[in-house]
């Protein structure tokens, strides 16, 4: 098999080589089907346990109880945007946003379509360098649910905990890092993450929402955008992505094998520390983009002393098996998404790249 190069690209990202050499094997005829998954019928028995397995993975992983519905889904998280505001918004129309992001404000954009949006903290003027702060963040008093971004692809910047809202529905786009640790679900009542950044394949949006919100979504809404008939019909109300959904199962079986997710925390910690270590003892030749106390384990963002440099940079790393290190268009600079499956010789590789390209230039 040719040599694989490292992956440093925001999605769609790096999977675990164990995943992709199972796929692999499973590809012409899945487990003595005759058949691959791609050409099953969901409605078979064979792809109806694939799908019941994940779900079962996913609820072990996370801790998910009986009063959560896991989702299989299509449209990404943009499509998101859009049927969060939908489905939980009514009565009242009203919904508070954490904006600390480009993808906050696309959410920001579709909800205001629905009904008011109070922006209930926002470092947009600071160029979402960083988070809000807990005393930054103003709730409204009859907001529908509280919705935030989980972590910044673009910015590098991430939550290490989630907002205090009270009792109000705390809603998560979490499509960056979702599963990157073990988090307290019952905090929650909605998450949607797109699948293709940490978790698998393009294609299939993952939705955990708690049982009792199903009760807003409407029977006037178009059939597909309403939650509770999806949930009525366990993601089955029209074709699901069925290869996306038996990627993602193997992914989840891969963190169990682990030892779930406290062990790939750490991992992640481990890696993106020794990252961000070597870049602040640079002396100034690296410089992390984002605020120390918000910087992302999952995307690294960082520059060099000059726009030229960093060009050279990303080229030399090109050349050399390090890929999708040139930051988002909109910001620049560089950056390094090492999301669950990146490997910690690669950050070790990196490092020992970026040192020789420091004695060079």
């Amino acid at each position: 098999m040719e040599k694989r190069i490292y992956n440093f690209s925001a999605g769609p990202a790096i999977l675990p080589e164990e995943v992709l050499k199972e796929a692999q094997q499973d590809l012409f005829s899945y487990k003595g089907a005759g058949m691959s998954v791609m050409e099953m019928s969901h409605r078979s028995k064979a792809y109806d346990e694939i799908i019941k397995s994940a779900e079962r993975d996913l609820r072990e992983l996370l801790g998910i109880g009986d009063n959560y519905s896991i989702l299989f889904l299509q449209g990404g998280a943009t499509l998101q945007f859009s049927i969060v505001p939908l489905n939980l918004m009514p009565p009242l129309n009203k919904a508070d946003y954490i904006v600390t992001g480009a993808w906050a404000k696309k959410a920001v954009k579709e909800a205001k379509r629905v009904g008011a949006v109070n922006i209930a903290a926002t470092t947009e003027s600071e160029n979402f360098a960083r988070l809000p702060k807990a005393d930054e963040i103003k709730l409204s008093l009859e907001a529908s649910y509280v919705h935030y971004t989980s972590n910044n692809t673009i910015f590098g910047t991430q939550f290490t905990n989630e907002p205090e809202v009270g009792d109000v529905p705390l809603v998560c786009d979490a499509s960056s890092d979702i599963l990157h640790k073990k988090i307290d679900i019952n905090k929650y009542g909605l998450i949607y993450a797109g699948a293709q950044k940490n978790m698998g394949p393009a294609g299939c949006t993952l939705v955990i929402i708690r049982k009792d919100l199903l009760e807003r979504s409407s029977d006037s809404l178009h059939t597909y955008l309403n939650y509770k008939i999806h949930a009525e019909n366990d993601s089955l109300y029209n074709t699901p992505p069925t290869y996306t959904v038996y990627i993602i199962g193997l992914v989840f079986k891969w963190l169990l094998k682990m030892g779930g997710l406290e062990i790939m925390y750490e991992k992640n910690l481990t890696k993106a520390n020794l990252l961000y270590d070597y870049m602040d003892d640079s002396n100034g030749y690296y410089t992390g983009t984002a605020a120390k106390q918000d910087r992302s384990l999952m995307n690294v963002t960082f520059k060099l002393q000059n726009e030229e440099l960093d060009k050279k940079l990303i080229a030399e790393a090109s050349a050399n098996g390090f890929s999708g290190l040139k930051g988002h268009r909109s910001v620049g600079g560089l950056r390094a998404s090492i999301y669950n499956a990146f490997p910690l010789r690669g950050v070790q590789d990196l490092i020992a790249f970026m040192e020789e390209f420091k004695k060079r230039n």
